[in-house]
């Protein structure tokens, strides 16, 4: 937590705010999309090609099918354009939906509350939303620090 500013992620038992973004294809996503059919893993990190966030999204590629499944999407969500998200899925063999929270700038993030306005990123925030909309588990990592897949994977098994 760096000197002068506050996070404030949402909390567990909130409703996520919904949101429509497009995918590295210019796909919209919609939040409530997945409602009453799949738990959302939802996962903020600041910016495409950056070494923790390259190796985060890669150890997530590698680990697929606990992230992506008949119960399961992942939605990995950045602040930078749309086209730059189709490159770097591109090169990282990312086949799961890299979402650009570029314009309205950070608008999602936001939301969430994960938005580092000094730095115009966001932080790296994970969301797990059950299949009613609600948070059911969240952590939030200052910006150098990688995360912990094996905590997902079990906060889904307690879902």
């Amino acid at each position: 937590m760096t000197k002068g500013t506050k996070h404030m992620a949402i909390e567990v038992g909130t409703k996520a705010p919904d949101f429509e973004l497009k995918d590295q294809h210019g796909q919209t996503v919609r939040l409530a999309d997945f409602r009453g059919e799949k738990n959302v893993v939802l996962l903020f990190y600041p910016f495409s090609f950056t070494g923790v966030c390259t190796g985060e999204l890669c150890a997530l590629r590698d680990e697929l099918p606990k992230f992506v499944n008949d119960d399961v999407q992942l939605l990995a969500v950045s602040n930078d354009s749309p086209f730059t998200q189709r490159v770097f899925s591109e090169q990282e063999g990312l086949e799961y939906p890299v979402l650009s929270d570029f314009w309205p700038h950070g608008e999602t993030s936001r939301a969430y509350g994960v938005f580092e306005e000094e730095k115009g990123c966001a932080v790296r925030g994970t969301f797990i939303i059950d299949k009613e909309g609600v948070v059911r588990w969240t952590v939030v990592n200052g910006l150098p620090d990688a995360r912990d897949l094996n905590d997902y994977v079990k906060a889904l098994d307690t879902l």
